[in-house]
């Protein structure tokens, strides 16, 4: 019994012992795993806060890298128009065009006005979002940008303006001015040889708010994270509070609550941001997405470069408490799963390994989701890239860089296409490659010429490429780096070719046709006297013979005299050069001395000529030499399009608001073909066989008009299209000389070029 009661007193000890050590054991795993718990909790908070940091940073970079881009490809538009000759000698016809092609081009960026101040600062010629060509006459020459631009130094240089606020009205828009001095420096035909002076300067002006928007707008780290940028004054440049925008950082946070201390966020802003450097933090701020109570955000930052040196400051923030909430929530049914561990470890260790596998899963979800917007920055970036591309690809000109030695660094499509290979196997090639020698050695005096003086180089010259020549217009362009080195070359490369055969050719032309002119104006002068002899001798036999067939026979010769006379002093009165210029003319008696001279070739041509002339038009402005010219023109490509016969009708009338006159040529020739429409008032443009047209009738005529303030404009049924209704009616349009008009012919002359 003794040894029973013992064996039992036993086995209860020992089971009591190794409860007591189980429960013990528990106990300590059980502390054991909240003590590493909390320490793991500890460590994952900062290791997930630090990733969460970093994430923000690289879409801090990526906000940065946008700005630049946009920042480089506004500086790269503001050169690129200021090569333009329409800029630099600021052609009537063409400046507000091109400025109108580099603004629809650029405000994607932010830019919403170009304008062009001449060199005497009292004119500004602008071009904005409306569209509407302005220009102004006020005095900008004590604007320190005007000053900068004076000085020779800054050639080639781009200033940039301290930014400002747009207006009193909108003080959440911020603007900056980009501007470049322009000098005369670019050919064209208008101007071949460029006179190298200071032209006034260009100006883009820059809504930065728009543009930092557009940057960092979209970021969103975690559900309510935002972006905001400040400038090297910690001046806010974006905001998503706009009450913030244009405002003092350092001090708008403390007027809105002035009992937060903000010293760690002023810290980071003047001793990391405003220096220009890059990097991750927190601090306390008093509100986010209008939520206004004390709390602590993570912020990343990087600054953004323009000009080699940093510019802004870009940064990235979210709650604190985002992170530590995913944080808690995790690691709350982590201890759960602990304290099941413990009391079965087996089952427990199972539904660990589980759990954190399904945890670890969730976890790379988030980050997949959370890194979807660096992907949406990387694509908005190859795009804009790829844009930049497309614009040098597409270019018809030969686009390329070389270096000091003739050494091709990098081609375009157009060039590869001009010398019938591959942009890869053309590059690292040298120009004595791809030219004959002696063409060769002219391109390498002009790099070296611009590599001499660090100034651009126009010129036209002749090329050989194999067995064939070219003529060529040509802009070299030293490319300099950050310390003012020129390090390699821009060549843009025109093929100008056909259009130099075309202006030799005119020039032939020209020259015969004035020799020819003036062979006539001789012959007709001589005509005259034997034309004067029979007619006079005619009348004589009139006055001697008796009426009869012989009399009506002698009536006939010298009634025929008679129209040969006049039909030489019309050729003659539209040959002669006028003694003046006049300002003014009735459209119906100049329409009437073309019609004179042109009346035999019509009945030659076999072409009936129906005649619309409404009586007692009010004169118009234009000289009536210069409107015969349009007239005759136009009559002469009608009988052209009416070969074997047709009906010419001309045409006047006032239009409906009494203020132009209207005259026009209809005929029922065949008619312009669609492909040709757009091209019919260019220059040395022509349908007709070699020898029979120079291509300059019209584009003469249209700009004659122009000058007068009138308009040419067609219609046109081709003979594919339909044949019964084929022809075609062009539609001449004068401004009637109002009385300033009248008063001014006396003063001033207009001159067509």
């Amino acid at each position: 019994m003794f040894k029973i009661k013992e064996s039992y007193k036993e086995k209860y000890f020992n089971t009591r012992r190794a409860i007591v050590v189980v429960v013990t054991l528990i106990i300590v795993l059980l502390m054991g795993a909240v003590y590493l718990g909390l320490i793991s909790s500890k460590q994952m908070k900062e290791i997930i806060r630090e990733d969460f940091n970093q994430q923000q940073l690289v879409l801090a970079r990526y906000a940065a890298s946008s700005m630049e881009h946009s920042l480089d490809y506004i500086q790269r538009e503001l050169s690129l128009l200021n090569l333009s000759p329409s800029i630099q000698y600021l052609e009537k016809v063409s400046w507000a065009r091109r400025m109108n092609i580099t603004l629809s081009a650029a405000k994607e960026e932010g830019v919403v006005e170009i304008r062009f101040i001449d060199q005497s600062g009292k004119k500004a010629y602008i071009v904005d979002n409306r569209a509407t060509p302005l220009i102004i006459h006020d005095n900008f020459t004590d604007t320190d940008y005007f000053k900068w631009a004076l000085r020779k130094e800054n050639k080639n240089r781009i200033y940039c303006c301290e930014i400002n606020r747009a207006s009193p009205q909108h003080p959440d828009e911020l603007i900056m001015r980009l501007v470049i001095p322009t000098y005369e420096e670019s050919v064209d035909e208008a101007h071949p040889v460029p006179t190298g002076r200071l032209a006034g300067m260009l100006i883009f002006t820059v809504d930065i708010t728009y543009l930092v928007r557009n940057a960092t707008q979209g970021i969103k780290m975690g559900k309510t994270g935002y972006a905001w940028v400040i400038d090297k004054r910690g001046i806010f440049l974006y905001h998503p509070q706009r009450a913030f925008i244009g405002e003092d950082a350092f001090k708008i946070r403390e007027m809105k609550k002035p009992k937060i201390s903000f010293a760690k966020i002023n810290t980071i802003q003047k001793e990391r941001m405003l220096e220009g450097k890059e990097g991750t933090g927190r601090y306390v701020s008093g509100w986010h997405r209008g939520i206004e109570i004390e709390m602590e955000k993570l912020i990343a930052y990087a600054p953004v470069y323009y000009h080699g040196d940093w510019s802004w400051s870009v940064a990235v923030v979210a709650p604190m408490s985002e992170v530590e909430g995913v944080i808690h929530s995790v690691y709350i049914r982590q201890f759960y799963i602990q304290g099941t561990l413990i009391l079965a470890i087996i089952l427990g260790c199972m539904y660990v390994i589980g759990f954190e596998r399904r945890w670890a899963n969730a976890l790379e979800e988030e980050v997949k989701e959370k890194t979807k917007n660096l992907e949406e920055f990387l694509e908005k970036l190859e795009k804009s890239e790829k844009k930049y591309k497309t614009l040098v690809e597409s270019a018809q000109d030969l686009i390329f860089t070389v270096d000091e030695n003739g050494k091709f660094l990098s081609m375009n499509r157009s060039s590869a296409i001009f010398f019938k290979n591959s942009p890869d196997n053309l590059t690292g090639k040298n120009m004595y490659d791809l030219f004959a020698e002696e063409s060769a050695k002219l391109q390498m005096g002009f790099i070296a010429q611009a590599l001499k003086t660090g100034n651009n180089i126009n010129v036209k010259y002749p090329v050989k490429v194999g067995n064939s020549d070219y003529w060529f217009s040509s802009n070299f362009v030293p490319l300099k780096d950050e310390s003012g080195k020129i390090y390699a070359f821009l060549g843009i490369s025109r093929d100008i070719t056909e259009r130099k055969n075309l202006e030799e050719e005119q020039i032939y032309n020209t020259e015969k046709l004035a020799s020819l002119g003036k062979l006539t104006a001789g012959v007709v002068h001589e005509l005259n006297q034997p034309i004067a002899v029979i007619s006079g001798f005619a009348d004589i036999l009139l006055e001697k013979i008796e009426p009869g067939k012989n009399h009506e026979i002698l009536e006939t010769i010298e009634r025929q005299s008679q129209n040969c006379k006049r039909i030489i002093e019309s050729i003659l009165g539209f040959a002669r050069y006028p003694d003046k210029t006049d300002y003014s003319s009735d459209v119906n008696i100049s329409l009437e001395r073309v019609l004179a001279v042109v009346e035999n070739i019509l009945v030659a041509e076999k072409i009936t000529l129906k005649k619309n002339i409404t009586a007692e038009l009010p004169e118009v402005r234009g000289d009536s030499g210069h409107l015969q010219q349009v007239f005759m023109n136009l009559i002469i490509n009608a009988v052209a399009a009416m070969r074997g016969g047709g009906v010419l009708t001309v045409s006047t009338r006032l239009n409906s608001f009494g203020n132009k006159v209207e005259i026009l040529f209809k005929d029922t020739g065949h008619g312009i073909k669609r492909e040709y429409r757009d091209k019919v008032f260019n220059a040395f443009f022509t349908t007709k066989k070699r020898g029979e047209g120079t291509g300059l009738g019209l584009s003469v005529s249209y700009g004659i008009v122009s000058k007068y303030g009138g308009n040419i404009n067609f219609e046109t049924v081709a003979e594919e299209e339909d044949r019964e209704r084929m022809g075609t009616t062009f539609i001449v349009t004068l401004p009637v000389l109002s009385s300033g008009d009248k008063q001014m012919s006396d003063k001033t002359q207009p001159q067509i070029n």
